[in-house]
């Protein structure tokens, strides 16, 4: 995002530093180049996805009051404060502005990221013959499951252990290492996004998407979600971070 902008292009030195840069050149403030370039990605302004399935899609295990709360209060909140925050920090004058805003960008910008990933993240369950959701198929992701955890059993147990364990807020998942092509359990606090893994399979902790129905017994929560995992999705998520995408 940092580039020169000179006076006449025959004379523009690379951004590498090789040369000194021309006295046209230095006139102008990398920091006019980056307001300009977050105008223009505001004017991209965020929306709410829509659900791949109706807001009683998921019941029982996840009513139709919670979805529709969750989605269209909860998610759309986020969706309208990241898109306040990146207008402020694309008209920000000063760097002590633009550092005040970035709590705001990643708490409102990583509820946005988390959430759309969620609501792929699920589907009607098979097991109250409303769809797929909650089965595993054979394939790369249930063969490295199996390898990882032993079984999906297994699985279920550690990523719920882990998850009922993050005092307040967070999100539980389950990513692919980068590095080591490995699946993991994660954590992440408030509305982090998961930035060391690919994410696989997120599980929203917050108490927005459970307390209605679950009150405060996230185990409950936890152990009817697997449920309404699409785990055709997060098989299609494992084929991409084996190819190196980060979602």
């Amino acid at each position: 995002m940092w580039q020169t902008v000179c006076a006449k292009p025959a004379t523009c030195n690379d951004i590498k530093g090789l040369h000194k840069p021309s006295r046209s050149s230095r006139l102008v403030s990398p920091i006019l180049n980056l307001n300009h370039n977050l105008v223009e990605i505001h004017k991209m302004a965020h929306s709410l996805p829509p659900l791949p399935y109706p807001y009683n899609a998921l019941e029982p295990y996840i009513s139709e009051e919670i979805m529709t709360l969750h989605h269209t209060k909860h998610h759309q909140t986020y969706v309208n404060a990241l898109n306040a925050a990146e207008k402020s920090y694309a008209s920000a004058g000063t760097p002590k502005e633009r550092i005040a805003l970035q709590a705001a960008l990643k708490f409102n910008g990583g509820g946005h990221i988390n959430h759309s990933l969620f609501w792929k993240n699920l589907a009607p369950s098979a097991a109250a013959n409303k769809g797929t959701g909650g089965t595993l198929k054979d394939g790369a992701l249930k063969k490295a499951i199996n390898e990882t955890y032993g079984s999906l059993d297994n699985l279920q147990k550690e990523f719920n252990t882990a998850t009922a364990g993050i005092q307040g807020s967070g999100w539980g998942w389950l990513g692919l290492d980068p590095k080591t092509k490995r699946l993991e359990i994660v954590t992440t606090a408030n509305q982090d996004p998961l930035l060391t893994h690919a994410p696989i399979i997120g599980v929203d902790i917050w108490e927005h998407a459970f307390y209605l129905q679950y009150k405060n017994v996230k185990v409950d929560y936890l152990h009817a979600i697997w449920n309404v995992i699409n785990f055709e999705e997060a098989e299609s998520r494992y084929q991409d971070a084996l190819k190196g995408s980060k979602l």
